[in-house]
């Protein structure tokens, strides 16, 4: 007897979290989840000298340059905290061998995320991007907002297979669309055109910006099943491989490894905390982690 799975709805998906991941989070980080999320109020307070420690993105350099020598901003930090998920949903994302697609994970993290900053009073909002800005979701508060953002996920529909996705407009578009300094979740597989690098550095100047790598295990090792056909997830592109050839798992493991080390200094050049997250790795374990890299960074 065939069993039919409905399909889930926002109230499933935000109560198998509420449940799964958050009642641990609770358990783990105790309800200290300022070192997750601790943006910095819009209020400016005064100016000092430069420290050795000090983020280079609060200089201020008109004040520096009168001075000859460096000046930074200070701000009244803000305890209500407002949060914009950046949601690349491109086909790239509708990937995955193991446990789920790396979009099922981008919900999960989404909604997770949501739930926490929401239920201490902060607002959040989202921009879809696919291949182009599908939807903005305004910044409100409450469980409310959660259930539609994640209903506007659901609702998404799988895209066509074109061409390398481009995310310079979705970053430039969340500088016009974002006004106040916000913080800024960039959740993506970064599988996209190169250009989006100055973009994402101006943004980050004007918001605290956090970077969400999505990725696949069979995105960086190739299992030895013989003759298969590999399809770009991105343009559809097919091409017949042979993976019992040790020489090209080789040469693919590099190709993906070089694309990881790309990544990673792409960011720490723009300043921007990335955390990877894989489609077979528990979400708490990966928020745990997420956590600790955050608490070191404030230090």
């Amino acid at each position: 007897m065939n069993m039919l799975t409905s399909a889930p709805t926002p109230e499933s998906v935000l109560q198998r979290l509420d449940f799964k991941v958050i009642r641990r989070l609770d358990g783990l980080l105790q309800g200290d989840y300022r070192s997750l999320f601790y943006g910095y109020g819009i209020d400016f307070a005064d100016l000092r000298e430069y420290q050795p420690e000090d983020d280079i993105r609060y200089i201020d350099w008109n004040v520096t340059a009168r001075m000859d020598t460096p000046y930074v901003r200070q701000y009244i930090e803000d305890r209500d905290i407002t949060a914009w998920f950046l949601l690349d949903l491109s086909p790239s994302l509708d990937f995955g061998t193991v446990e789920s697609l790396k979009r099922t994970v981008l919900i999960d993290f989404v909604t997770t995320f949501a739930r926490l900053l929401t239920r201490h009073g902060n607002r959040v909002g989202a921009i879809l991007y696919g291949n182009k800005v599908e939807r903005i979701i305004p910044a409100h508060g409450g469980r409310n907002q959660v259930l539609r953002l994640v209903n506007d996920l659901l609702k998404q529909p799988y895209l066509p297979r074109t061409a390398f996705t481009d995310l310079a407009p979705l970053l430039n578009g969340a500088m016009h669309s974002i006004k106040q300094r916000s913080l800024v979740f960039i959740i993506s597989d970064f599988i996209c055109a190169p250009g989006w690098e100055r973009a994402l550095s101006f943004l980050n100047q004007r918001h605290e910006v956090l970077a969400i790598r999505l990725w696949d295990p069979a995105e960086i090792d190739l299992p030895d099943v013989g003759l298969i056909v590999m399809e770009d997830a991105e343009t559809g592109e097919q091409l017949y491989v042979d993976t019992r050839d040790k020489g090209f798992r080789q040469r693919y493991r590099e190709a993906a490894q070089q694309r990881e080390a790309d990544l990673t200094r792409t960011f720490q050049r723009a300043g921007v905390d990335m955390v990877s997250l894989s489609t077979d790795e528990d979400l708490v374990r990966a928020i745990v982690r997420f956590a600790t890299i955050r608490q070191k960074r404030r230090k």
